[in-house]
This record gives C-alpha cells, structure tokens and sequence, in this order.
C-alpha cells in the first residue's frame, strides 16, 4: 500500500512540474484554513519548489491564526498536497495554488488543531470500520450578491446596511440611468427569466471560472430572496475533495463578483424578513462503486442509510456547532420560517432537517441535510455529519417514521414533540461540549480541536451579547 501511495504522490509531483512548465509559473501559493475555516495563504516563488519542497513545505507563525499555537511555541509547517495543485484564474502573474497539510516540526506529526487533518483521518475511519469505502459529498450553496455594503460598531452607535439595485427596496429609487423596474418581490426570486433575475450573466461567468479553477458546474439559479440571492451546486465527490473544493468555491465565486463591481456574502442571514442561505449537503456512502444507501425502506433507502440519519438526529444539537457555527446563522433556524428546524426526516420535504430527494436511479440515491450552512468550516462540518452517520449505523439508531405533512403548518404542540435544532450559537456550543464521544472515535476528532473550537467560537458570541442593539432601543428605551 505504501508503494502504491508513494508512487501516486511522485505522479502529482512530477504533475506539478508539467503545470509549471506549461504556464510559465512564477509563484507557488501555499492555501490552508484556520478553525473558523477562513482561508489563508502566503506566496512562494517557483525557485522554491525542489526536491525538498513537498517533504519539508514552508515555517509559518501558528500563533497568529485564531485557535491555533501559543506564541512561545509558534512555528508550524505548510506541507503542499501536490494531488490539489490548479492554476489560479485571478492573478495577473502565473500563479499555481497549491492546497496544504500542517504538521508540528518537533514531532513531524501532523499538526492536531489542522482541520484538513480532521477529515483526513475521517476517510481513513471510514474504511477501517468496515462499513463502507468512500463517504460521497455534495452541495447547494447559496449566497447573495450585494452592490453596497457598509457597518459600524462604536461605542456610542452601530449599524449595517445593505443595497442591490436588484432589491425590491428600490422600485421608488431615482437611478443615474433610470429605474427600468424588473425586480424580484421579497420572497418572489425563485426561478424568474431575465430582466427580472439580473444575475443570470454573473452566475454564468462564476459557472465558467469554477470550471476553469477544477470545479464541476451542475445547475445555477436565482434564489427565493429579493436582493441578489443566488445558488450554485457543483458536482458531488469524496470528503475530503470536496470539503477542499468549498473553500474554492468561496475565492471563486467571490473573485468573480469582485471583478464585476459586485460584492458576495454566504452569511446566512444578511436581510431581515427575507429567506436566508443555506448549504444543503447530500451524503451517501459507495463500496466498490455500489451506493450503500439504495435499498427497499422508506423512499428507497437502505437500512443503513436509515440508520445513518438516525445518528444524524441523534447528534443534531451537538453537530450544529459545527454546521451552523455563527451568530447569525440562528437568525435563519426560526421555527415556522424557510428553513428547517425539526429533525425528521422525509421524502421530498423541504420541511425537514433531512430530505430524501426525488431520484430515478440506485446510484443517486442519498439523503440531503438541510440545516447546515456556508459559514461552516468544511472539514469539520462535514466530517462531523459522517461521524454522527456512522454512530448510528454502528449503534442501529433507527430515526424513528418518517414525517410527510408540512412542518411548518403543523399543531405547535404536535411539532414540539419532535427532535429540534439549537436556537443559538451558545446551545450548540453547550450541547457539543456534552455530546462528543462519536466525534473521538478512531481519534477522528481530539479532545483538543474540540476545545480549542469552542473556546474560539465563545469568544465569538461573548463579543454579540455585550454589544448593544438597535432593537433593545426599540424595544426598551421609552419603558
């Protein structure tokens, strides 16, 4: 197996070298991402790259990435995985992008708080429990399109706003050139033709970049919200692949809009009484190229694939630290609003935290969770979901009927009875600090990451609730 693997690493190096020659490469740019998921990189020039380069990488500050090293103890080591290696479509000098491993110099072990390494050791799980090969992923990611957007926090004051010529906010706006009227309504962006959808054009060149950047384009289209929301849903792949990919999207789609005077967001929810974005995420599991979670149960799964969302709901609370791991995205999972706050499961329910979709074939068959979205970190969110999938295929947790009524028109107190989502970032961060243990199996997850997460990220809500709100003036100034 090690022949194998070290045959396939010279393979992608000597790649790497072909893609220099080729196009004239001038620099090396070295990608990895922090706990947050927050993409960073620091630039080589192509001189760098020798025999010792994909063996020893590239000495960084660890203590200046949020959640990572102390500053007495600093230095970390960016291994470039030469199998990522792709052009860069947006540098006017030939740049050849490289995505990276961390690894701890004392120990030349990889480094434990790198997230890439999370998933990583999530595949290699996989395989050893036996239960399948390859965990298949894939997304819808959603996000909107502004053309102004300003804030301020200060001591006495702070707001945001936010503009899109789009926006149905603006049908009585003055315009420079004129205000020629098609526009979608709040709610009303789901699927209209041009001039209504104004951002057919933008989404077509976004389509082409990630394709030229090595992505695989399936469907784009104008999103339920008025003020520029839109989606892209690229080609499904393995875990790892495609939690890399993510973060590819995100410099992709925004690079594109940036060109284009136009400025992108996946917060989840950047507008008050308008549908947020989501990240829908599509999870099946292959052996030897057969889906697992084909069979003869409800909608067409498997047993297992039963199974796999009953784990899926059983860990729920404690997963949305991970698939929903800002402040914000709880201003989306409201009960009774468009997206999914009951963990049940259904076919073609888009009501549901899980939906089977509608497909014509075995191989297609997977369920698609709803509730994540792009704020996540997609090394730990989806590793995550197929941690808590396989404790319940280890453990047979069956996830219960499935439900087929709208939720969201069902009896408060009917609905009250089922399995729900966190209300906010802080429960989630208390439910996974009480339910990790499916997390450590195979040591996938430490005891450390986890930690080292949650501090991060309670600093982060610590941060809102001391910052005063317009609505507290609006609620209790005259009381």
């Amino acid at each position: 197996m090690k022949s194998i693997e070290k045959t396939h690493e010279s393979s992608a190096i000597e790649n790497v070298r072909q893609l220099m020659a080729t196009h004239n490469v001038e620099f090396i740019d070295l990608r990895f991402a922090d706990l947050r998921g927050k993409e960073h990189h620091v630039t080589l020039p192509h001189s760098k790259v020798d025999d010792q380069f994909f063996k020893f990488g590239k000495a960084f500050d660890g203590s200046s990435l949020c959640g990572w090293q102390d500053i007495s103890k600093s230095d970390l080591l960016l291994i470039p995985d030469p199998t990522t290696a792709i052009m860069d479509l947006f540098t006017e000098v030939p740049t050849l992008i490289i995505r990276c491993d961390i690894m701890d110099p004392d120990t030349r072990e990889p480094y434990g708080r790198d997230p890439r390494g999370v998933t990583k050791r999530a595949e290699v799980y996989l395989k050893e429990t036996g239960i399948a090969e390859v965990c298949n992923f894939g997304q819808e990611v959603e996000f909107f399109i502004f053309d102004d957007v300003r804030w301020d926090i200060r001591m006495n004051g702070c707001f945001y706003e936010v503009d899109s010529e789009e926006a149905s906010w603006n049908t009585g706006t003055m315009m420079e050139s004129g205000n020629l009227g098609h526009r979608p309504r709040i709610k009303g962006g789901y699927f209209p033709v041009p001039p209504v959808d104004s951002y057919h054009d933008l989404r077509g060149e976004m389509c082409q970049a990630l394709e030229a950047m090595g992505l695989i384009p399936e469907v784009h289209h104008h999103e339920v919200a008025t003020c520029g929301q839109n989606e892209i849903t690229t080609r499904y792949s393995t875990l790892l692949h495609k939690a890399d990919e993510m973060l590819m999207f995100k410099y992709v789609i925004q690079n594109v809009a940036h060109a284009n005077n136009k400025t992108v967001t996946f917060m989840p929810k950047p507008l008050v009484g308008d549908n947020g974005s989501g990240l829908h995420c599509h999870q099946s599991l292959a052996t030897n190229g057969k889906n697992l979670f084909a069979g003869k149960e409800y909608a067409g799964l498997s047993e297992l694939a039963i199974y796999y969302i009953g784990g899926l709901i059983k860990h729920a609370r404690a997963l949305n630290a991970f698939t929903n791991p800002s402040t914000n995205s709880y201003k989306r999972l409201v009960p009774g609003f468009e997206a999914p706050v009951t963990m049940v499961y259904s076919e073609g329910n888009r009501s549901a935290g899980i939906r089977i979709p509608h497909v014509f074939n075995d191989k297609e068959k997977r369920i698609e969770a709803r509730f994540p979205d792009a704020m996540a970190n997609p090394y730990l969110a989806f590793s995550a979901m197929l941690m808590a999938g396989l404790d319940g295929i280890k453990n047979k947790i069956h996830p219960g009927k499935a439900v087929d009524e709208n939720l969201y028109e069902l009896p408060h107190e009917k609905v009250k009875k089922m399995p729900s989502l966190c209300s906010s970032l802080e429960q989630a961060l208390d439910c996974l600090e009480k339910d990790h243990a499916f997390l450590l199996e195979g040591g996938v997850f430490t005891k450390d990451i986890i930690d080292a997460y949650i501090e991060v990220k309670r600093e982060e809500v610590t941060r809102l609730n001391m910052t005063t709100h317009p609505v507290e003036f609006d609620l209790y100034f005259s009381s």
